[in-house]
Formats: structure tokens, C-alpha cells, sequence
């Protein structure tokens, strides 16, 4: 009789033990357990660390409260100025009601998926070219207000949603670049356009400076015959004195009139004073009627019968 009595304990304890670790549970400290007793959900949610459950009768299910982070598939649509492209993204999410994540919603892993998804191709649509390129901040903004908003309903919160990359036909970046390159080349000219406006202004503030200074310009032009030689190459530098270049400037009249003083004064030196007399009592010859006019006088040319015949040799 002791003999069953005592057999009977053992069985019942190791049932007991049986069932103590089939109801033992443990819960991480990111993860939250709802449990299910005949198939009803409990109110209270179970937190981190060791907890019981009723082996028969509940059901324990755990939630991960972690940020989960999920890409969504590249998707090809076209822009509200017809460019087709193709944009792939990033969302980042976590549950935050882990019995709404569980009754609410089958699978909130892939129904977020699919909003993103659906959310991604509806803002391709919306937007243009540039806003894709450029102005992604608010993209991610108006993308993440669109996932979010259903997703609310599922226990679940949209942290934030990233646009990775934005993929262009081959086209369309031929086309961007030949574009940028005429914008870099107007601006290279413009530049240059401006940069010769303020040379020619301050050239035309030097010459000014310098016609005050006649030696200023001498001096400037020394130097300029200093830098030269000093680089050793065959370039030839031939120095023009200014007052050449003043002298040069009266004209070709002047220009005559001083010549026709010059030759004036070199005769009247080399002369002597007889013939100065001779010449202005003489007449001027008919041949010598073009001199006249330009204030010259010449000596008569003597006829054939004046000359005085030479004496010619017999043998």
C-alpha cells in the first residue's frame, strides 16, 4: 500500500514538473507576449523576463519592438513631367501596440511592405524630375505621412522612410549632362565677358593716369622690355621712343613742312653768300615753274649755243 502510495507521489510530481515548464515562458526584454486563452485575447500583455501560462488552455505570442528596417523593391513609374524612372526606397518602423500588430492586421510585416510599395509608385506620380533629384526631404516627409497614416490603424509607427536611389533612362542623362555643360560654358563666358569689362575700365584709368605723366608711360614701357628679357625666349622687342609717335601724329603735311624747313636751312648753311644773291636776281626758268610755286629759286640751264665747245682731238 506504501509502495503505491509512493509511486503515485512520484507520478504526480513529475507531471507537475511536466506541466511547470510546458507554462514556463520566457520574454526578452524587446519583445512583448499577448497571450490567447481559448482562442480570447487577454488584456494583459506580458512584459520582459520570466512568465506562466496556462499549458492547455493559452497561447502565448511574441511581438518584436524593435525597429525593424525594411527596403522596398525598386518601382518604375513616370513623373508628372513623363520622364520614367526608377525609385527604390527604405522604411523604418516598429510596433508599438503589439495586441493591434497581432489581431488587427494578418501579417503587418507585409502589409507595410505593400503600402510602401503602393505609397512609393503614388508619389513618382505626383512629383517631377527635380523634386526627385533635389528635394527629397520632403518627398520622405509626404511618403511617410502616406504609410503612416493606414498604418496607425495596425500598431504599428512609420519612424521614418528614405528614397535611395533614383535610376534615369540613358537618354535622359545625356540629355542632363549636355545641359549642365552648356550651363558651365554660359557661365564661363559671362565671367569672361565680365573679367574683360574690368580690365578695359581700369587700362582705360592707367592711360588716363599716364597722359598726365608722359614719363609714366616711358617708364611702364622699360619695364615691360625688363620682364621680357628676363624669360629666355626668341621674342624680339623694338622699343619706339613716344615723341616719334607724337611727331608722327601731326600728319604728312606737317610732316612736309618740317622737312622742307630742314632742307631750307641746310642749304642757306652750305651756300655761299654770292650765290644766295645770283639766285634771287636770276628769273626762274620755265622748267622750274613747279619749284617756283613751292617758294624755290634755281639757276638758268644754259642753251646749246652758250655752252662753249670743246676742242677736238686730231690724230
Amino acid at each position: 500500500m506504501i509502495d503505491a502510495l509512493v509511486t503515485v507521489i512520484v507520478v504526480v510530481a513529475c507531471l507537475g514538473v511536466i506541466c511547470a515548464l510546458a507554462a514556463a515562458r520566457v520574454v526578452k526584454q524587446y519583445e512583448r507576449g499577448v497571450v490567447f486563452r481559448l482562442g480570447r485575447l487577454r488584456s494583459d500583455v506580458r512584459g520582459p523576463g520570466f512568465t506562466m501560462i496556462a499549458p492547455v488552455f493559452d497561447r502565448l505570442h511574441k511581438v518584436n519592438m524593435q525597429i525593424v528596417t525594411m527596403p522596398v523593391p525598386a518601382q518604375e513609374g513616370i513623373t508628372r513631367d513623363n520622364v520614367t524612372v526608377r525609385v527604390d526606397a527604405v522604411v523604418y518602423f516598429k510596433v508599438v501596440d503589439p495586441a493591434e500588430a497581432i489581431v488587427a492586421v494578418e501579417d503587418y510585416r507585409f502589409a507595410v511592405s505593400q503600402m510602401a510599395q503602393t505609397s512609393l509608385r503614388s508619389i513618382i506620380g505626383k512629383s517631377d524630375l527635380d523634386d526627385l533629384l533635389s528635394n527629397r526631404e520632403k518627398l520622405n516627409q509626404g511618403l511617410e505621412l502616406m504609410i503612416d497614416s493606414p498604418a496607425v490603424g495596425w500598431g504599428v509607427h512609420i519612424d521614418r522612410v528614405e528614397i535611395k536611389d533614383v535610376s534615369l533612362p540613358e537618354t535622359m542623362k545625356r540629355s542632363m549632362a549636355r545641359q549642365a555643360e552648356a550651363d558651365r560654358e554660359r557661365r564661363a563666358r559671362v565671367i569672361n565677358a565680365d573679367a574683360e569689362l574690368q580690365a578695359s575700365k581700369k587700362l582705360a584709368e592707367a592711360a588716363s593716369q599716364m597722359s598726365d605723366t608722359p614719363a609714366a608711360l616711358q617708364l611702364r614701357l622699360l619695364q615691360t622690355v625688363m620682364a621680357v628679357a628676363a624669360e629666355k625666349n626668341s621674342t624680339l622687342v623694338l622699343p619706339i621712343p613716344v615723341e616719334l609717335l607724337r611727331f608722327l601724329e601731326k600728319g604728312p603735311e606737317k610732316v612736309q613742312e618740317k622737312g622742307r624747313q630742314f632742307l631750307e636751312a641746310g642749304r642757306t648753311e652750305e651756300e655761299p653768300e654770292g650765290a644766295a644773291a645770283e639766285r634771287k636776281a636770276v628769273p626762274a626758268a620755265s622748267g622750274a615753274s613747279g619749284a617756283a610755286k613751292e617758294g624755290w629759286t634755281a639757276r638758268p640751264v644754259p642753251t646749246l649755243t652758250e655752252r662753249e665747245t670743246e676742242p677736238r682731238r686730231t690724230t
